[in-house]
């Protein structure tokens, strides 16, 4: 039997965006669409890939997607994530505390925030990029 360990996403890594083959490569099974606690705030890394960091005040509840990820593969998608993601703990609205995909603060310096729209598939939406990542390589 595999061990796994949980691991939130918020961006690229989620179903069918551009990264998930690296969820998929690692034998890395989706569980849940989940929330994470109102605790964080969202940047647009030049319209690429999001930026979530946990806040003291003023954050909101980010849209992520909870996986099983084989212990084995945990360092191979984060030797794959984009410069300045790391993995850190994430709380989740229902309290369960998860492995998640963050940034270093420093990554969102001079960058869009995008809090406002609550997650990367709706900032996608609404900025008309939803789907376009997906042929990118």
């Amino acid at each position: 039997m595999t061990q796994t360990i949980k691991l939130a996403v918020n961006g690229t890594l989620m179903r069918g965006l551009a990264l998930n083959p690296n969820l998929l490569n690692v034998d890395a099974t989706f569980e849940r669409e989940a929330q994470t606690e109102s605790a964080y705030r969202l940047w647009s890394i030049d319209d690429n890939y999001p930026a979530m960091i946990k806040v003291r005040s003023g954050g909101i509840a980010v849209a992520v997607e909870v996986w099983q990820v084989p212990l084995a593969g945990l360092g191979i998608i984060l030797s794959q994530e984009p410069p300045g993601l790391a993995i850190g703990k994430v709380m989740l609205q229902d309290g369960e505390e998860v492995l998640g995909v963050i940034g270093e603060p420093l990554t969102v310096d001079g960058k869009k925030e995008i809090t406002e729209f609550g997650g990367w598939r709706a900032y996608q939406k609404a900025n008309g990029t939803e789907g376009l990542e997906e042929h990118e390589t």
